[in-house]
């Protein structure tokens, strides 16, 4: 694939830091090199010395003297090499990519830890997107996404969805507005790519099935688009087998894919991680080099020591035991909305994610319901134009997180939510 056509000019601009290139390089070199050249503050004046993490399903983590020193420091831009190799093996384990024993320029499998993946994206949009490229995606969508595009000066395409994704027909209706000759010159703007989360999508918890991504992913051929596999609710569905992923699916090298920890390990820790094509994956590299030039030392060494100690038997053994919970917060969720809501609302049961999207009856706009209304009823959900492209843009939709709550809290704020709609009808 051509690359290049895909990037803006400050990312074909971007050149490798020579200071960071320095830092990997003495990480890598023996013990006896007497090194002059890294800025590098000495660890023994730092004022952490040791720790001990104690782990649920797991012995203590242990970061003694020596580790911790090196926890403390700068580290390689990608990712410490001991937590890349775990994530590279875990993805071809997972995933099976057709990209993994590619060659460089053909687009071989590449990984990449970010700052959560909230990071990799806004990175990969900021790679990829002049003012003016159209890109596509499915909204309602996730309202950090629109925040990062909209300042972008993109053209953002909405593709039609239902509980099942988006629809692969209206994208092929949509996509008829270029012609074949519009994609092979790249004239009147065709596609950049598409975004969207297949799995538990936050808000609306629709998932993709196979199908639709294979159909998807040929169009994407056809109209050589890059697709953006927002993932972060991968590991959160509740019914096996797992839908199969874009990656899976990707002889080309046109997918780039996020993941993150932050759902099933900690939201705090900030570890996320971007593969696709090392091209790619490349440029993404090069800016974070100059902006927060690494993820923190700390949190990485935790997480792989943790992954080390797990294996990714004991990792998917984690992942069954997470989605035991959030399953049983949703059916919790679902006995309350059945209870309280089923005259005054619709809604279809996630299969995968932490959100339940609740369509109500009678009111066009649930802004002034919720924002103004709900607090004095004591309960508070989101409206749905917060996920719109178009934030003004009436929604009769809310949306409800079955995370935190407790089962008796659920039914107590669908009793109020039933009494507020009632109100207001």
């Amino acid at each position: 694939m051509n690359y290049s056509r895909f990037m803006t000019t400050v990312s074909a601009a971007r050149k490798a830091s020579p200071i960071r290139l320095l830092t990997e390089l003495m990480q890598k070199s023996p013990p006896s090199l007497i090194s002059l050249a890294g800025g590098a503050p000495n660890p023994n004046v730092f004022p952490f010395k040791k720790a001990t993490v104690d782990i649920g399903y797991g012995t203590p983590i242990e970061i003694g003297e020596d580790l911790m020193k090196r926890a403390l420091q700068y580290s390689a831009s990608a990712g410490i090499p001991e937590l890349l190799s775990w994530l590279k093996d875990f993805q071809r384990t997972l995933h099976d990519p057709p990209t993994a024993n590619y060659s460089p320029e053909q687009g071989q499998m590449e990984v990449c830890v970010t700052t959560g993946s909230q990071e990799g994206l806004c990175k990969v949009f900021e790679m990829l997107i002049n003012p003016g490229d159209n890109i596509l995606l499915d909204a309602p969508t996730y309202s950090g996404t629109l925040a990062a595009l909209r300042p972008l000066g993109c053209n953002i395409i909405n593709i039609p969805s239902d509980q099942h994704g988006i629809i692969p027909k209206a994208l092929k209706e949509i996509l008829s507005a270029w012609s074949p000759e519009d994609v092979k010159n790249c004239s009147n703007h065709p596609p950049k790519f598409l975004y969207t989360i297949p799995n538990g999508c936050n808000p609306t918890g629709n998932s993709l099935t196979a199908e639709r991504k294979k159909e998807i992913y040929q169009l994407a051929r056809q109209y050589d688009f890059l697709i953006i596999e927002d993932d972060p609710y991968y590991f959160l569905q509740f019914e096996k087998p797992w839908a199969p992923t874009f990656l899976s699916m990707d002889v080309d090298g046109r997918v780039i894919r996020t993941d993150s920890f932050s759902k099933i390990l900690s939201s705090g820790l900030r570890i996320g991680f971007l593969t696709g094509p090392k091209p790619l994956i490349d440029r993404v590299v090069l800016h974070i080099q100059v902006s927060t030039m690494h993820t923190s030392t700390f949190t990485q060494i935790m997480i792989s020591q943790l992954l080390q100690q797990w294996g990714q038997n004991g990792f998917l053994e984690h992942i069954d035991r997470v989605v035991d919970f959030y399953r049983i917060q949703r059916d919790a969720m679902l006995t309350a909305a059945d209870k309280w809501l089923k005259d005054l609302a619709e809604w279809y049961p996630p299969a995968a994610g932490m959100f339940l999207w609740i369509k109500v009856k009678g009111i066009s706009d649930t802004q002034q319901l919720i924002m103004e209304k709900a607090l004095k009823k004591e309960v508070l959900l989101v409206p749905g134009g917060a996920f719109n492209i178009d934030s003004s843009e009436p929604s009769s939709y809310v949306r409800a997180s079955f995370s935190l709550s407790s089962p008796a809290q659920m039914d107590l704020a669908f009793k109020r939510l039933a009494d507020l709609i009632k109100e207001s009808l």
